[in-house]
């Protein structure tokens, strides 16, 4: 009588979880985004633990943002991503979106899909928002060349670690490049070590001999009549 055959062991190739693909996109802000905005900003307030100096309203972010061309002033970069791929934007007039797939081991569980599903015409049926980087002009007068200020820099919590805040920077940076800009600058608070890892790894050096001045509120509105 033959032996019996040996029980089958799985291979690693057996066992493997298929891969889960997530597209991402990197476009322009239009003003249909400004609810989205307005939610990952207050988000942000959360992490950097500054709810109280939270006082930005949809209206106010509508009435000022997207007045201009982009890269003349304030510009929004918005981060969208979808489990099928992302249809083809119809307004790359000033920039032309940047996508990239990532293979994930299994998906990414938001529990905010339905809040952050995109307004974009352009975004799929299962589209979401999961981050935003906002820049605006600057001026270096020892390079004598225009640069880019990074105001704000966020992705949404589920999303974090995947790559998506290099995605981001990596747009600004590559703009700055492509209009000949001197440079790009941020700063990082001292206590988000992550970040300041991060932004290392990038090839950012971190001025730890400046110091942020900034006159706000009061103190600004002192200025509003120079005469009294």
């Amino acid at each position: 009588m033959a032996a019996a055959a040996p029980p089958l062991v799985p291979t690693p190739e057996a066992t493997a979880l298929p891969s889960q693909p997530l597209f991402a996109r990197v476009r322009l802000a239009t003003s249909s985004d400004v609810p989205h905005i307005h939610k990952l900003i207050h988000q942000l307030a959360i992490f950097e633990r500054i709810t109280h100096l939270f006082s930005a309203t949809e209206a106010s972010l509508s009435s000022t943002l997207f007045n201009s061309p982009p890269f003349q002033t304030s510009t929004i970069f918005i981060l969208e991503l979808s489990s099928t791929p992302l249809p083809p934007t119809t307004t790359p007039l000033f920039f032309s979106p940047i996508t990239q797939i990532i293979t994930l081991d299994l998906p990414i569980d938001d529990p905010e899909r339905e809040t952050f599903k995109s307004n974009d015409k352009d975004g799929g049926s299962d589209t979401v928002v999961g981050g935003f980087v906002l820049f605006f002009p600057n001026y270096s007068t020892f390079l004598g060349k225009p640069g880019f200020y990074v105001e704000d820099l966020f992705v949404r919590e589920c999303y974090r670690r995947k790559g998506f805040g290099k995605m981001l920077l990596s747009a600004v940076a590559a703009q700055a490049a492509k209009m000949g800009c001197g440079r790009v600058e941020w700063v990082v608070l001292d206590w988000n070590v992550n970040a300041i890892k991060f932004y290392e790894e990038m090839g950012a050096k971190v001025l730890h001999e400046k110091r942020v001045c900034r006159l706000t509120g009061q103190a600004l509105q002192a200025y509003a009549n120079p005469a009294n």
